[in-house]
């Protein structure tokens, strides 16, 4: 704009300008690298193909309930209540709607049912149940522990009728206990830059904005499938690998008969974490999912895959971090002795100003202090992983339906008081190392 206002006029014949042409993409700006199609897709054209020619034969979009503050929160005792709250007003709402609509057959439901939002949240798929007169009950077993964000558990109501998009989960994690880990990654067309974070519970889909996911493996009903020779059962289910046969033996022709599916599956995450990777094809992940190389030099190829092992078990094990030898709790070395249970109630947790950053205002009583900035250089989903803790462990009411979620509550309901505190400092530790792991990548010419 500054060019055109000096220039009086676009038609100025002294108007300096450039001639744009889109690429083979449509890409007017901010271009794709054309080295990005060379690479092998993460993700199948179709899901649990086990001919596919992508890294991974299926994938899942984090979860989507449409109806977060009633199917969500830290409290199990609070969330059972207002899930049989909900669930019995929903089914007054149906069996008023049929006998109203016996009177009058031409009945929408959406004119009938109370839109009260502190009664009940109504998306699509419910009111399609109450119009066709489907009961509905509580179950305990549907309560799951779910990622919410980046290292934020809470518990999550995993119960069809009340996700609006579930997505594939019952078939990676399943009721039994099916263990199973995910890579969830940036998904298309984001504003964020591209981030990935490996889980071992159901996520949701905004653990990182959009949310694509890729297991490790997928579960199927005995009832389905004739158990092969080497397919591994979990109780009444069929343990799949999702790393694809096709993947597995390209590997192997260039590393070695030694390698494995999980080698596969960590050099992945490593790869992923990549500084360089990221940088030269940030316009590809914008507006595509990951196309990953095999690496040419096999060494490259395992510090990838021990790299991601490590960053995956940091990531995993995130709440048995040691704290830092130099973080300090009111101007002292962190106690072995926990703080008395009043003293470790959340609010809401600050900075003592703005960018003054080595220090996080706990309540009013603790202090952390002397937290290296490095810590804050791990950043998942658009900010840093300590600044996620900060913001999802306050205690919030949501607007419409006025449900509180206190994450005290876990804290509490988990035998733990000092929960909160531990997880801060264990926080601070995950990103420290994790910074370390990936300055330590292998460095690849991606032009």
């Amino acid at each position: 704009m500054k060019i055109v206002r000096e220039g009086k006029s676009i038609l100025n014949p002294d108007l300096k300008m450039t001639r744009l042409k889109p690429n083979e993409h449509g890409d007017w700006i901010n271009k794709r690298n054309s080295m990005f199609d060379e690479f092998i897709p993460i993700e199948p054209e179709k899901k649990f193909d086990s001919k596919t020619q992508s890294f991974f034969t299926t994938y899942a979009i984090g979860v989507s309930t449409n109806r977060d503050a009633w199917v969500y929160n830290f409290s199990e005792i609070l969330l059972e209540k207002n899930m049989k709250k909900m669930i019995a007003f929903y089914n007054e709402q149906r069996n008023s709607f049929i006998i109203a609509k016996e009177s009058k057959s031409n009945l929408e439901i959406e004119d009938f049912i109370d839109t009260n939002q502190t009664k009940i949240s109504w998306t699509r798929s419910l009111r399609n149940d109450a119009y066709k007169n489907i009961t509905h009950k509580y179950s305990k077993e549907d309560l799951t522990i779910s990622f919410y964000r980046p290292f934020i558990k809470e518990l999550l109501y995993y119960d069809k009728p009340f996700i609006e998009s579930p997505g594939l989960w019952s078939q990676l994690f399943t009721k039994n206990n099916g263990e199973n880990l995910a890579i969830c990654l940036t998904g298309i067309g984001t504003t964020k830059d591209f981030s990935s974070l490996i889980v071992n519970h159901i996520p949701c889909l905004d653990i990182v904005e959009k949310g694509q996911c890729f297991p490790l493996y997928w579960y199927e009903k005995k009832d389905k499938v004739q158990g092969g020779l080497f397919e591994k059962a979990e109780d009444e289910y069929i343990r799949h690998d999702a790393i694809s046969d096709f993947i597995l033996e390209q590997a192997q022709t260039r590393y070695g008969p030694k390698v494995n599916k999980e080698d596969i599956f960590y050099y992945v995450y490593g790869i992923l974490h990549s500084p360089d990777y990221r940088k030269t094809f940030a316009n590809d992940l914008k507006k595509m999912l990951p196309r990953l190389p095999l690496v040419e030099k096999p060494i490259d190829f395992w510090e990838f895959s021990h790299a991601g092992r490590k960053l995956a078990a940091l990531h995993l094990n995130y709440e048995e971090q040691e704290p830092l030898k130099d973080v300090l709790i009111n101007g002292k070395p962190v106690p072995k002795t926990p703080f008395p249970n009043a003293e470790l109630i959340v609010n809401k947790m600050s900075f003592p100003s703005k960018g003054q950053k080595d220090t996080i205002i706990y309540n009013s009583y603790l202090t952390i202090s002397n937290i290296p900035a490095k810590a804050y250089e791990y950043i998942v989903n658009g900010k840093s992983a300590i600044e996620w803790v900060m913001e999802r462990y306050a205690v919030t009411t949501h607007k419409e339906s006025g449900i509180k979620n206190d994450p005290n509550n876990w804290a509490t309901e988990h035998n733990d008081p000092q929960y909160i505190l531990n997880l801060l400092l264990s926080v601070i530790t995950v990103s420290i190392k994790t910074v370390g792991i990936v300055a330590g990548l292998p460095k690849v010419e991606w032009e």
